[in-house]
């Protein structure tokens, strides 16, 4: 099997850059792990994180200017996971409409790398027939001239031996204040003291669970430490389109005991309780939600994505089931529990998972929020200097604009009460550029590939990157770029630069942001 191009990862990132490619006139092979394209733009996250919409453009716009036609809108950054899961089946569609350009393979996972001489020569996939990829029912080469990697996870960039890393840099690193463990971390805490204790106050009894062993780390130190994932769910409280929430397998109300002394402490002081500050409710169209992670115990599954990165397929599923695990147990924790105010409890107990939505998976989204996995360690670097203004690039394939936004790492016992750590929300000084060396190899590890969606930044530089408009305008313009490479039968590191600027403005990206910067 064979293409121009071979595109690993059916992320929405992925799909916009099989799309541009297929538009020049490209052969693609576009692979996805899972049963699904989209990610996250699929998987629950239909309130789009944005920034600054100024700063998206390119088909990346486009995506959500179709989307907004089907609720009969200019454009709409609101959706639910099936009509974006639509819609970019309905981009590939178009791009086929000639004859076949791209080809999917969903449920395709990679197993090896032929690379050899800094080029990557061609790449193993197996096909599997269960979701954990244990049962693989044949093993299948799939050759190209150039390569682009749009994994949350990076894995055919680790395979092809390019350099990453994961975690937090230290302070020092980069000079970054932001970076590092974090001395104090204010929000998404703990509002009242809450005892880490088996039996309050005593030490010996163990910790309760949710909570990690150890003293966090030194402030300012780097460590590998991954921020935390969860599920971005989408609930319905109609009943015509309702699965109710009904108590999971193995559920144990004590897995949620910080949970409860933290609700228990605040009813205590006397402060106001609900549900919004325990879950963050956006609303969908057609009586849905996206909920996020609010507050100190919510649906951030702290500590556990830290193996994760590296994980092999089966391990990354378990991982997957633990965070449905946990996420199911909260909800009906705070729908049955004695511990929870009647007032929260009543609010919760109208909601249930969408029918209609992640049918093969119950309701529940069948992407794990991966919010930062590998990076790749490039010709160039994006930090939090990038972010500020402090620095700036004449290589620029696109812009940036969301905080610099990590949420907690860990959840660990200081001045013997619970606290989380890792939290940081700190917006740009404007939208900033990201250079195309961000998105290489260096030349002597890889020739052909592309990394725009795991691509060469700083723990607390890429928090403000990892946005899907983001990653899908990073696709395009590495999609050009591969184009371009082939054209010239040139290394991805030697694209003419001004050339590829102008394409991609012809395209409708915006590669400088000219307004006012914040100092």
């Amino acid at each position: 099997m064979n293409g121009d191009l071979c595109i690993y990862g059916g992320t929405a990132a992925g799909v916009i850059a099989a799309v541009t490619a297929a538009k020049l006139g490209r052969t693609v092979l576009l692979v996805e792990p899972s049963r699904h394209l989209g990610g996250m733009t699929t998987g629950g996250l239909g309130f789009t994180d944005i920034g600054n919409k100024l700063a998206i453009g390119g088909l990346s716009r486009e995506f959500y200017r179709r989307v907004g036609k089907v609720y009969g809108k200019e454009e709409s950054w609101v959706f639910e996971p099936s009509v974006a899961e639509k819609v970019l089946h309905e981009l590939i569609a178009e791009a086929n409409a000639g004859g076949e350009k791209i080809k999917v393979l969903l449920n395709h996972r990679i197993e090896e790398v032929d690379a050899r001489d800094a080029l990557i020569r061609r790449i193993m996939l197996a096909r599997a027939s269960n979701a954990d990829a244990t049962i693989v029912e044949e093993h299948i080469p799939a050759e190209a001239a150039s390569f682009i990697d749009c994994t949350y996870e990076g894995d055919l960039m680790a395979l092809a031996k390019v350099q990453f890393t994961f975690g937090r840099e230290a302070v020092a690193q980069y000079d970054e204040p932001l970076n590092g463990i974090r001395p104090n971390t204010p929000k998404h805490q703990f509002l009242v003291p809450v005892d880490p204790y088996v039996k309050s106050g005593d030490r010996s009894s163990g910790l309760l669970p949710l909570i990690q062993e150890g003293d966090g780390g030194t402030p300012g130190a780097g460590d590998q430490r991954v921020q935390t994932y969860n599920l971005r769910l989408c609930l319905s409280k109609d009943k015509s389109n309702q699965n109710p929430i009904t108590p999971p397998e193995g559920y144990d109300p004590a897995t949620y005991e910080i949970l409860a002394r933290h609700l228990e402490g605040l009813v205590d002081a006397k402060k106001p309780i609900n549900l919004g500050m325990l879950l963050k409710i956006d609303l969908m169209p057609n009586n849905k939600t996206d909920i996020n992670n609010n507050g100190a115990v919510s649906t951030d599954y702290i500590g556990h994505s830290w193996t994760y990165p590296s994980a092999d397929f089966a391990t990354r599923h378990r991982i997957w089931q633990e965070h449905v695990a946990y996420t199911h147990g909260l909800l009906h924790f705070l729908a049955t529990s004695p511990r929870v105010p009647a007032s929260v409890r009543k609010e919760m107990a109208v909601w249930g998972l969408t029918k209609d939505e992640f049918q093969e998976t119950g309701g529940w989204p069948h992407q794990l929020y991966v919010r930062e996995a590998r990076r790749m360690i490039g010709r160039y670097v994006v930090t939090q200097h990038d972010c500020e203004h402090k620095t700036s690039v004449d290589d620029s394939i696109g812009l940036a604009a969301y905080n610099m936004d990590s949420h907690n790492c860990q959840r660990i016992v200081q001045n013997g009460v619970v606290r989380n750590e890792g939290d940081v929300q700190v917006a740009p000084a404007a939208p900033y550029s990201i250079s195309y060396r961000a998105i290489t190899p260096k030349a002597e590890v890889c020739r052909n590939l592309l990394v725009p969606v795991c691509l060469s930044a700083s723990h607390i530089a890429y928090g403000s990157i990892r946005m899907e408009p983001v990653f899908m305008l990073l696709g395009q313009s590495a999609a050009m770029a591969a184009h371009m490479s082939l054209e010239k039968r040139a290394n991805v590191q030697d694209v003419d630069i001004p050339a590829l600027q102008a394409r991609l403005l012809t395209d409708g990206q915006i590669l400088k942001w000219t307004a006012p910067v914040k100092k």
